[in-house]
């Protein structure tokens, strides 16, 4: 599941492999290639590893795009994915945004539905209170708001 803006980022990746850096890279290992003996050249192998690198992400991002189901919206008054949701946490507000899986970035405040945080929150409303098990032990959170 994604968020249509996870989707549009996806979109854009790959269409940024497909057109620019796979062309490139293939450019690359044929210029590697033209250099000679391919058992002592680092170019060459470096090149078919970048290649490689970019094929594999191509196929991924394929299947994840092949299948993906976008979220379009969410109930009212529950959280659920795409949902923008401020949580009172020892003493502070923080926000956060339910994400699928594959758009999940904790340095962007974006959980993923399926992290423990998010499958903590989800149906719960304004004013419920969330115990979510953490390394640093557990952790009460309070929802103050949910968009």
């Amino acid at each position: 599941m994604l968020t249509k803006e996870g989707l549009a980022t996806l979109k854009a990746e790959y269409e940024d492999l497909v057109s620019t850096k796979r062309p490139v890279a293939v450019e690359r290992l044929a210029n590697a290639r033209e250099q000679g003996d391919l058992s002592e050249n680092s170019e060459y192998t470096d090149a078919k590893q970048a290649l490689a690198f970019i094929d594999g992400r191509i196929l991924e991002l394929e299947e994840i795009l092949h299948g993906v189901k976008v979220i379009s919206s969410h109930s009212k008054g529950q959280i659920d994915l795409g949902c923008k949701v401020t949580l009172h946490i020892n003493g502070k507000k923080e926000e956060f945004t339910i994400v699928g899986e594959w758009e999940a970035d904790p340095m962007s405040k974006k959980i993923s539905h399926e992290s423990p945080l998010g499958k903590a929150l989800l149906g719960k409303k304004v004013g419920d209170k969330v115990e979510v098990e953490a390394p640093a032990g557990k952790i009460l959170y309070k929802i103050l708001h949910i968009e």
